[in-house]
């Protein structure tokens, strides 16, 4: 009998922990004829009662599992833990607050018994969610494919189910600062986009607010792209010629005695500006890479675990 695991990373959900069982468990119980099933809570960190009640879930079902974590390591990294200790033929990776319905996995595994390795949510409609977040999300996305060497399909998040051969794939990747979507993307395989409506969150508030969804955006255009350091490059050479051409336009005004600069002031604060602006920014630039190779060369754990049921 084939598997299937469900991962669900839980940060302050104790608002939501009971509900999403109960869902995720009606709708594996509805085809347990034809799959075995685990549940995988990877609890990141969270000092409310998350943990507990996750602890007693775990003691009346043998299906669900738990992963604690020593602290908050961050969502992707929660997901990765869970990815580690899957023992399915099919994962399923979803949020708890469940605006990703439980009720669309027998779907999705219809489409991965045909023969997709990887499907993914595609959002066709997000209620609840504000015009700016919207807005800043197709910003996102149009950027990356704009800068990356591949395709991150529009409107997807984490909700997806993958075949176990491409979660062994992704687990032999050993970098820290996973963009998980980017990588179920970059690794290939025979891909379906599963189109669906998002709902509202059924309980508590976004773990996701502008300073982890700026941080979550900056993970996954460094991690697949140079491109903004030959973008900065060529800023700077754009630098170099519009000096240039501000240098030969004073020799002429002072050659030909034009009477329209005030003793260089208004040139030699616009160069200096443009030109500190643009180190600015190449240094900056230059300094995310340099971070991100320096969080690889330490060789930390992406996580720590404090404590794990039924594994």
């Amino acid at each position: 009998m084939k598997k299937i695991s469900v991962v669900i990373p839980m940060y302050y959900e104790e608002q939501v922990a009971d509900e999403c069982t109960n869902r995720v468990t009606k709708v594996l119980k509805s085809i347990k004829d034809e799959y075995d099933y685990e549940i995988i809570y990877v609890n990141d960190g969270s000092k409310d009662k998350t943990l507990e009640i996750l602890e007693k879930q775990a003691k009346k079902d043998k299906h669900i599992k738990v992963i604690s974590f020593s602290r908050n390591f961050g969502h992707q990294a929660a997901v990765t833990a869970g990815l580690k200790y899957v023992t399915g033929d099919a994962i399923v990776i979803m949020d708890a607050d469940l605006q990703d319905p439980p009720e669309l996995i027998p779907d999705m595994l219809k489409e991965w018994e045909n023969g997709y390795e990887v499907i993914y949510g595609k959002r066709k409609k997000r209620d609840g969610e504000s015009a700016f977040k919207l807005l800043t999300a197709k910003a996102f996305y149009s950027t990356i494919n704009k800068l990356s060497d591949i395709d991150i399909p529009k409107n997807t998040g984490d909700f997806r189910l993958v075949d176990r051969k491409v979660v062994d794939v992704v687990n032999t990747l050993p970098e820290h600062n996973k963009f998980l979507r980017g990588l179920f993307s970059w690794v290939g395989f025979n891909q379906y986009a599963y189109e669906y409506e998002r709902k509202e969150r059924f309980a508590g508030e976004t773990k996701y607010p502008l300073k982890k969804m700026l941080k979550l955006a900056s993970d996954g255009i460094i991690s697949f792209s140079t491109k903004p350091l030959k973008i900065v490059g060529g800023f700077g050479i754009f630098s170099v010629i519009v000096s240039i051409l501000i240098l030969i336009y004073s020799i002429l005004s002072y050659v030909f005695k034009w009477n329209n600069l005030t003793a260089g002031w208004t040139s030699m604060m616009c160069t200096m500006t443009f030109l500190g602006g643009m180190i600015l920014i190449s240094l900056w630039m230059i300094g995310e890479y340099i971070a991100r190779i320096y969080d690889e060369a330490k060789d930390r754990p992406q996580y720590i675990i404090k404590k794990t049921i039924n594994l």
